[in-house]
């Protein structure tokens, strides 16, 4: 018994100094750029010793690779939560809800949406964090792909659908919402929706 407290301490301790890590780069990443942040940097901030830092990752690029992937990923955890609580049974409008969820999320958190850049698919799409938030309940593809099934869509491909939807949705909305390019997000979404249903609707 007592070797297995002493086991999950352990667990417990690396598991807290790799969350102290990720939490200190992305203070750091976002604040002055990865570019500009240093190994050395991130360890200090996270209150670790330089060489622990590579005993969970390779880089600084691979701290923020990671990041990006695990904030996205939390991004559609959250918007699935939220979607729960509605009462939207059109297998469209649930897409367009998670993503409306996720756009608003970006509009009120700029910094998030310029560290995730155009990479909002990883949240889906990376094995680097399948286990993160993995628990019995659907992930978003999941949900699309038995939603289609179900309907009996004829969608020649349901995941590369969903995979364009997010690509195009990233990419879209970074420009709209940091330079107002072509237009103001809020005048911009309608636009997005109606290709997001055609692309739903081939």
């Amino acid at each position: 018994m007592k070797d297995v407290r002493i086991s999950s301490k352990i667990e417990e301790n690396k598991e807290e100094k790799e969350n102290n890590l990720l939490n200190a780069a992305f203070t750091l990443f976002t604040e002055k750029g990865v570019k500009k942040t240093s190994v050395q940097e991130i360890a200090q901030k996270a209150g670790v010793a330089k060489g622990t830092f590579y005993l969970y990752f390779k880089d600084k690029y691979d701290v923020q690779d990671y990041l990006i992937a695990k904030k996205s990923k939390q991004l559609f955890y959250d918007a699935m939560r939220s979607l729960e609580k509605e009462n939207i049974n059109d297998y469209k409008e649930k897409i367009i809800y998670i993503i409306d969820y996720v756009i608003n999320e970006f509009i009120k958190n700029k910094l998030l949406l310029k560290f995730i850049s155009k990479n909002l698919s990883w949240g889906i799409y990376n094995d680097k964090i399948s286990s993160i938030m993995d628990d019995s309940s659907l992930g978003i593809l999941d949900l699309f792909v038995e939603d289609v099934k179900r309907n009996n869509i004829k969608l020649k491909n349901p995941e590369v659908t969903l995979f364009m939807i997010i690509e195009l949705t990233s990419s879209t909305v970074f420009s709209s919402i940091t330079t107002g390019k072509p237009m103001l997000i809020e005048e911009f979404k309608p636009y997005l929706y109606d290709e997001i249903r055609k692309m739903l609707s081939e």
